[in-house]
């Protein structure tokens, strides 16, 4: 009789990266890819006896790069300690952070409709000025310093404020560009000029771009690798709370709840808006 904790089966840890990379989640938003939350699991992942492999499900429209840059470097740090092999298996997206996630492992497995890519760094806002002036709202705002009221939603663009908003934004987009150089190296097939331009691609069209290695999913590349012995684990994918309770908050008779509702349905709209700009 084999004893099940003395088994020789193959494990391969499933970590699922799901949803907006961001600083922060909250009770009504549901939690966010970030390292505070991901760290650990990652860490529980790789500490896993016999582990054969690392697959990680990602599904995400991005978010956050220091957030993408610091999970992608804790993945690197331990695979590399572990010696294990780590494939990322892409779900419906893994765009802008979502694919800097995807190049933290090995190797790019994704389905012929996955969303891939967007290799480029956005920044939204309003200008409200206008609105202000038109309700008698007079702006009152002292700093010290010159900088301090950068990009101010109150006030009108200053040119050389966007100025260093676009080279801000272009230095972030080289920190991504070089990660993906990095990870990707060789296996790139088309020219940069045409990859980083902050476009996505599907699945099926960016394998021959080199931004994937194969089509496929989590549960067949596990198969295809371990066969059906191996013993798959899995990590993170924490669940949601309810649409009425992520309308309403965390605490429906607490003090403070229309604003807790305004500050909800503001995040579930930033997080719509990040699936949005990829048609899904």
């Amino acid at each position: 009789m084999r004893i099940p904790f003395l088994s020789s089966k193959p494990r391969v840890a499933l970590v699922r990266l799901s949803g907006v990379i961001a600083a922060r989640g909250g009770p009504a938003t549901g939690p966010a890819l970030n390292i505070e939350q991901v760290g650990p699991v990652l860490d529980r992942a790789f500490a896993l006896k016999r582990l054969a492999a690392v697959v990680l499900a990602v599904n995400s429209p991005g978010g956050s790069p220091v957030q993408s840059s610091l999970i992608g470097a804790r993945i690197r740090r331990l695979a590399e300690e572990k010696k294990v092999p780590v494939i990322a298996c892409v779900e419906d997206a893994a765009a802008s952070g979502g694919y800097w996630l995807a190049c933290a492992a090995d190797e790019i497995v994704a389905d012929g409709a996955s969303i891939v890519g967007s290799i480029g760094v956005i920044s939204g806002g309003f200008g409200l000025e206008g609105l202000i002036e038109r309700f008698g709202v007079e702006r009152r705002l002292t700093t010290a310093g010159g900088q301090k009221s950068f990009m101010d939603p109150f006030r009108p663009v200053e040119p050389a404020q966007q100025q260093r908003l676009e080279e801000l934004l272009e230095a972030i987009h080289a920190e991504f560009r070089d990660w993906v150089r990095t990870r990707r190296g060789g296996r790139l097939q088309a020219p940069e000029a045409q990859l980083f331009t902050g476009r996505f691609w599907t699945g099926r069209e960016a394998l021959p771009l080199g931004l994937i290695d194969r089509l496929g999913n989590a549960a067949d590349e596990i198969r295809r690798r371990f066969g059906d012995k191996a013993q798959v684990v899995p990590f993170g994918g924490a669940k949601r709370p309810p649409l009425p309770l992520r309308l309403l908050g965390a605490g429906a008779a607490a003090p403070g709840l229309a604003a807790e509702a305004v500050a909800t349905a503001a995040a579930l709209a930033e997080e719509r808006a990040a699936w949005a700009r990829l048609g899904l």
